[in-house]
Order: C-alpha cells, then sequence, then structure tokens
C-alpha cells in the first residue's frame, strides 16, 4: 500500500470520527425535540425517517452512476462526507 493510501484512509478514518461525533450531537438536539412532544415532534420524527430515506436513496444512485470514485478508499471518504453534509445541515436546522 503506498504512502498516499495509507494517508487516505487515515483521512477517511477521521471523517468517519467527525461523522459520529457530529452525528451524536444530532441524535441529542432531535431527541430532546421529539421528547417535548407534540405537533412540531411528530413532523421532526417524520422528517427524520424520510431524511435518511432520501439518504440512503442519493447514495445508492451515486453509486450505481459512479460518481463515488473508483478507488474503495475514495469512494469511502465520498460516501463519508455524503451523510456529513445532511448531518451538519440537521446541526445548523436544530441547533
Amino acid at each position: 500500500m503506498s504512502k498516499r493510501s495509507n494517508k487516505s484512509w487515515m483521512n477517511a478514518g477521521f471523517d468517519a470520527w467527525s461523522l459520529g461525533w457530529e452525528s451524536a450531537a444530532v441524535m441529542g438536539l432531535r431527541t430532546a425535540k421529539i421528547a417535548q412532544g407534540g405537533a412540531e415532534a411528530q413532523r421532526e420524527t417524520e422528517r427524520m425517517i424520510s431524511e435518511k430515506m432520501t439518504a440512503a436513496f442519493e447514495l445508492q444512485m451515486a453509486i450505481m452512476t459512479g460518481a463515488m470514485g473508483l478507488s474503495p478508499a475514495t469512494t469511502t471518504r465520498k460516501a463519508i462526507a455524503h451523510y456529513r453534509r445532511k448531518v451538519r445541515a440537521n446541526a445548523r436546522r436544530l441547533g
């Protein structure tokens, strides 16, 4: 494995760690919102489920059309970036 490949995987690992940290923050914000109950909590729950399905579908389409790159490390980093964009948008909206 080349040094460049090692760096790419190391960056993917850092990106995955960041995604986990950001996701945990969003889960906390969403949990607080849903725990309040009411119509807003219902909308947030429905939005959460819809967003997850849409994000997964978009990623599948990107993979099938070749938009994710050719190397495993590139594909991994692009997949993580895809989800990080969604998580960051939710963090901004909920925060």
